[in-house]
């Protein structure tokens, strides 16, 4: 090797080197440290929610959780005095804006300004698109967009005077169904495309006020959800294919591996985290041939339920019950539900 390729070599490796310090640096100057910050959490009284909250008060948080059903919330609120003494639970409807201004301004004057914002609330509906109707999309656009984008306008005027001096932390959780179209859920899937988009929109926009923006897209977990999914058509088919795709271990992780792999990438404010290898497969694949997945997708179509059985009126997962979906393959997802609060 000549004197002028060894040069070049070691300018490359010296930069190379450089690169990689000053990544590193950045991140240890971004990392956050949650003891003793406010972390609100909304959809916190059951499933991943709920296990983020028991992560974060376990770190030392002062956690406020909110959600529609008062009893959920006692409940979940006594499983949180467990990890940690700073608990505050407050029924919210996400869906109604003022109810979203009240429970910011209640986190406010009982914890301080809020360092880390996670907007987890959602609704999952499951349907074949002849039984869906426009108040479907519009109930799922309310509650997974909508909701997260109204509680981030309540919090942002605090958090951005917080973010002076404190880094500041927003969490979306979307969905794989952010990234892919999954059929039989095509209102989640809209709602949830517009979260992501939302959510990458303003990471771009925030950083020069010192707030961190970091878009989650999991895959299937393991949190017992499925009993509060909103079923049409064939209902106790449509409810077994989902109750037992939420339950199966190559397929599906559990909540704790999903809610760590969330707080660490809030620690260090990483840009967006795609939870589960199916999941990162799926994304892989449909950006690498979008036509022919989308091809293969009308494929797995085929293999669910057809139109027909209530048709456009809707029941819940646990309303939707049968031999099927009680049956040893879905066991996980029942113990996930009597673990989360579900």
């Amino acid at each position: 090797m000549n004197r002028s390729n060894s040069h070049s070599l070691l300018w490359t490796l010296l930069g190379v080197g450089a690169a990689v310090a000053a990544r590193a640096y950045v991140k240890h100057q971004r990392t956050m440290r949650f003891a003793g910050k406010t972390v609100v959490i909304t959809g916190g009284s059951r499933g991943l929610g709920l296990v983020m909250a028991r992560q974060f008060a376990i770190e030392g948080a002062n956690v406020a959780i909110c959600a529609r059903d008062a009893d959920e919330l006692i409940r979940a609120e006594a499983d949180l005095l467990q990890y940690g003494p700073d608990i505050l639970a407050i029924t919210c409807d996400l869906t109604r804006k003022p109810d979203i201004d009240a429970f910011i301004t209640t986190v406010e004057q009982q914890f301080g300004p809020i360092d880390v914002l996670v907007n987890n609330a959602g609704v999952i509906s499951v349907s074949p698109y002849e039984n869906t109707t426009e108040e479907d999309f519009k109930l799922a656009m309310d509650s997974n967009f909508w909701a997260a984008y109204r509680t981030i306008e309540a919090a942002l005027p605090g958090m951005r005077d917080r973010a002076r001096t404190h880094p500041c932390r927003i969490v979306n959780i979307a969905s794989i169904g952010g990234k892919v179209a999954i059929p039989h859920m095509t209102p989640y899937s809209a709602s949830k495309f517009a979260l992501v988009g939302y959510s990458e929109g303003i990471r771009a926009e925030l950083l020069k006020d010192g707030i961190l923006v970091t878009t989650v897209c999991p895959g299937l977990i393991r949190t017992g959800s499925p009993r509060h999914a909103i079923v049409k058509g064939q209902t106790e088919k449509e409810y077994a294919w989902f109750k037992i795709a939420d339950a199966l271990p190559l397929l599906t992780v559990s909540a704790e591996t999903c809610a760590k792999q969330v707080i660490d990438a809030c620690r260090i404010g990483q840009a967006e985290i795609v939870v589960s290898l199916p999941a990162k497969t799926l994304t892989a694949l449909h950006n690498l041939m979008p036509g022919l997945f989308m091809d293969t997708m009308s494929v797995v179509n085929r293999l669910l339920p057809s139109p027909g059985g209530i048709g456009e009126a809707s029941a819940k997962g646990y309303e939707s019950e049968s031999a099927v979906s009680r049956s040893f393959v879905a066991t996980l997802a029942d113990q996930a539900a009597e673990a989360n609060n579900e």
